[in-house]
């Protein structure tokens, strides 16, 4: 039996930043609207032509696995997470696995939105502790700015959300007092509808459907949240799944030294911070500079805490994500 830890990170945005004010200019916004509901000032979009959802993975891998000093070819298994493939099928993975020139290894990709990350890394920490695996890359990476509704209609949606990739390579650990300690992964499909895009879909409206309307008022294609719903159950859920992390290793909320929540709103992770009593040192949120990235914000987030020295060997680190499904999720790492 092993552990695996997490030997590199990486993470990668378009250089396109688009604020609060330009919205404004499209959009029956402004700055303070935004701030005062998400906390968000600026967010980035690709550049068309410039960037896609593998590309963006691609490039926060290669700085992964060059941080983790190993080669490429040591990489045994890709896990890529995400709302926004390239296509429809087939997923990034494999086009990831071609990009990187890696040998003809598996690719598994995981489609659980804002929780995507964590049960990617979920999924890897659970293949290395079998012995299957050594090293496993794992991406998070999300187009959200060329399917979103760009008008006024879409604006409770629409000012939320950001382009970028995060990626991490995990590798076996025979510590077995570090690296990912557990995971802790929960769905409630009763509410699946209250965050969802429902076109096109198999389930309902196909593609076929869509261009033989030809409708201009058809929002089935565009994201649908019901905000005060999701507000309120994740705050409940985020509180719960960090409790049940900490209880399976007999961990006190004292313990933590850095609390990476998913960037879904910095009004919900500023209501956990208090309710947990963190201080602003024990919780890292970047939100501000670049929305809601879905499942790229975990691991964007968790790069730029380390990168700028706010966490250190042999810290206790929690993850924790909420989102469309409704699904939520934990890992607990010592580093």
């Amino acid at each position: 039996m092993y552990h695996s830890k997490i030997s590199g990170l990486g993470f990668y945005v378009p250089s396109n930043v688009v604020t609060n004010d330009d919205l404004s200019k499209i959009i029956d916004t402004n700055d303070a609207w935004i701030q005062e509901r998400t906390g968000i000032r600026e967010r980035r979009h690709i550049i068309k032509g410039e960037d896609t959802t593998t590309s963006m993975g691609v490039k926060a891998a290669r700085v992964a696995i060059e941080r983790a000093g190993i080669d490429k070819n040591d990489i045994d298994f890709i896990v890529f997470a995400t709302l926004s493939p390239d296509y429809y099928f087939p997923g990034p993975g494999v086009l990831v696995q071609k990009e990187l020139g890696l040998r003809t290894v598996g690719a598994l990709d995981v489609r659980n939105q804002c929780s995507g990350f964590v049960y990617a890394l979920s999924v890897a920490d659970q293949y290395i502790k079998t012995g299957m695996y050594k090293n496993i890359l794992v991406i998070g990476s999300e187009v959200h700015s060329s399917g979103l509704d760009m008008t006024t209609r879409g604006r409770n949606v629409s000012v939320i959300f950001g382009d970028g990739a995060g990626a991490a390579v995990l590798s076996r650990e025979e510590d077995l007092t570090k690296g990912i300690l557990s995971t802790h992964l929960h769905s409630e499909g009763i509410h699946a509808e209250e965050l969802a895009l429902t076109a096109p879909g198999m389930g309902g409206r196909w593609v076929s459907d869509i261009v033989a309307d030809n409708n201009p008022d058809d929002e089935s294609y565009f994201p649908h949240m019901n905000g005060q719903f999701v507000f309120k159950n994740a705050v409940v859920r985020f509180a719960e799944v960090i409790h049940e992390g900490l209880e399976a290793n007999n961990l006190k909320v004292s313990d933590i030294d850095m609390l990476i929540p998913h960037q879904a709103n910095l009004r919900i992770s500023q209501f956990i911070q208090q309710k947990f009593g963190l201080n602003d040192d024990q919780v890292y949120n970047n939100i501000q500079k670049y929305g809601n990235t879905t499942a790229a914000s975990v691991p964007i987030a968790l790069t730029e805490a380390w990168e700028k020295g706010k966490i250190k060997s042999g810290d206790t680190v929690v993850l924790a994500a909420f989102g469309s499904g409704f699904t939520w999720a934990s890992a607990i790492i010592k580093w």
